[in-house]
């Protein structure tokens, strides 16, 4: 049987008017772990290459660590409560893995279990469906003590455990996420260093982002062997890239960027091979000898859905002989062996994290997945935007994060009636929280979080987006 939503499927309606979801769309809103829950010291935890990179001085914008966050290890109860107000159906967590296995290995750590459970559980007595994210980049400290990602020994350490976090969640939890945007990790963490664990070797991010792709399929295939029912996938950063030009030069940049930023992940992952011209554009850098014989068997396994996490549209230009390459928002070094290929602006709006606002670029990214690649379930994984937000009398009305939120819905209708099977839509993200090399500067939550008191309060796309998760689907303009 056939995974497509048929045009058919849903009445596209004019510019202008409302926009129906299909029946049974899932609406969610996500978070990570270290963003949020502070306690880094409680419950059995060990610290993860974040609490170590936020405390080594210059790495983290002010010094900001996510020692306290937004406190969700013991306000969730309160949590889960507003998001049942907001009416929310499903909640994206990221388990810390540093709660759960303290070293790095050997069994549970029970108060981690224990403390997920109770999340779990609440969030089911409230009728959210609880979607976990087994890594959202908090590796414990110890494992990469030992090599971290570039270590092929990791991927074999994040199977064992997803399987005993499957095993002491499996009866609450249906959908699984194994990695969250392992570009970043592999890119950001030890390609550029500007996140954890801050390392800056092109060949060893290239060696962690396959690491990352064969613990995926190491951990789809711990989990289903635990339970063949279980949903599970991966999510991947996926961006619309652009030509700034017609030019062949232009065309060469697009086509290197979209190697590095969408196909070295989407046709291991989705085909059990790398793209040939990325092998070759990566040839100064890496041999790839470190791809064994069945690994691409592995990282290919079959899965339930594909979470695909979209904020943005690259569109780059040819190297200019003798001209250095404006540093790009996440430095230069994160594209290996394409490092002087240029990342135009284009004078268009731009959120808090001066990234360009394209909404078409969601459309484009979703059918040039369903077009390329076998067919699977498609499922917006985070969605959202930083902008600078003012608490007055009591209230946040974010009117641009709002319309944000509306473009990029109006876009995933588009693509729905295109045939697309997209099958859900997480806004990024439920509460301000630590934003990673930003600290606490940067705010993409639908609810304000007074970090000094950690109050609560719902700015104006929270209400928004509750009467469309109501409606399910957006009122006419």
């Amino acid at each position: 049987m056939s995974n497509s939503t048929s045009p058919q499927s849903i009445q596209l309606l004019e510019e202008g008017e409302g926009a129906t979801f299909p029946p049974g769309f899932v609406w969610g809103a996500a978070t990570a772990a270290y963003q949020i829950e502070g306690a880094v010291h409680e419950g059995g935890r060990s610290a993860s290459i974040w609490d170590t990179f936020s405390h080594t001085p210059g790495r983290v914008l002010h010094g900001h660590t996510g020692d306290v966050a937004c406190d969700h290890y013991h306000r969730y109860r309160d949590d889960v409560k507003l998001m049942a107000e907001l009416g929310l159906k499903a909640y994206r967590l990221s388990v810390a893995w540093p709660r759960i296995q303290p070293d790095g290995h050997g069994p549970g750590n029970q108060a981690g279990l224990d403390f997920y459970r109770r999340l779990a559980d609440e969030l089911l007595e409230h009728g959210i469906e609880p979607w976990v994210t087994l890594y959202h980049w908090d590796l414990p400290q110890a494992i990469e003590d030992a090599g971290g990602w570039p270590n092929r020994d990791t991927a074999a350490r994040f199977a064992e455990y997803a399987e005993l976090t499957h095993a002491a969640l499996g009866d609450r939890v249906q959908h699984w996420i194994t990695l969250n945007e392992p570009w970043c990790s592999a890119f950001l963490g030890y390609g550029s260093g500007v996140h954890a664990p801050g390392r800056t070797n092109p060949g060893e991010a290239v060696r962690a982002a396959h690491h990352l792709m064969l613990g995926h399929g190491l951990a789809t295939r711990a989990i289903r062997a635990a339970r063949p029912d279980a949903e599970v996938g991966i999510t991947l950063n996926l961006y619309a890239v652009s030509p700034q030009t017609s030019s062949d030069g232009d065309a060469d940049a697009a086509r290197r960027i979209d190697g590095l930023a969408n196909r070295i992940f989407l046709d291991p992952v989705l085909r059990g091979s790398y793209p040939s011209d990325v092998v070759a554009d990566l040839a100064a850098v890496t041999d790839l000898g470190h791809v064994r014989d069945g690994d691409l068997e592995t990282i290919s396994t079959p899965m339930s859905f594909l979470g695909i996490n979209y904020y943005s549209r690259h569109v780059v230009a040819a190297p200019v002989e003798g001209v250095e390459p404006e540093p790009y928002w996440r430095a230069q070094s994160c594209w290996p062996g394409s490092e002087q290929v240029r990342f135009v602006t284009r004078g268009v709006p731009v959120t808090d994290m001066n990234w360009e606002i394209d909404a078409p670029g969601l459309t484009e990214t979703l059918q040039r997945v369903h077009r390329d690649y076998p067919e699977l379930p498609l499922y917006i994984t985070e969605n959202g935007s930083a902008f600078v937000d003012e608490l007055v009398d009591g209230r946040v009305d974010d009117a641009d994060r709002l319309g944000y939120f509306e473009a990029h819905l109006r876009a995933c209708h588009t693509a729905i009636g295109s045939g697309v099977p997209l099958r859900g839509y997480f806004a990024w993200s439920l509460l301000d929280n630590y934003e990673w090399a930003w600290g606490y500067t940067k705010r993409f939550g639908m609810v304000y979080v007074d970090y000094e008191s950690q109050r609560r309060i719902p700015k104006s796309s929270a209400r928004w987006y509750a009467d469309v998760i109501r409606r399910n689907g957006l009122a006419a303009q």
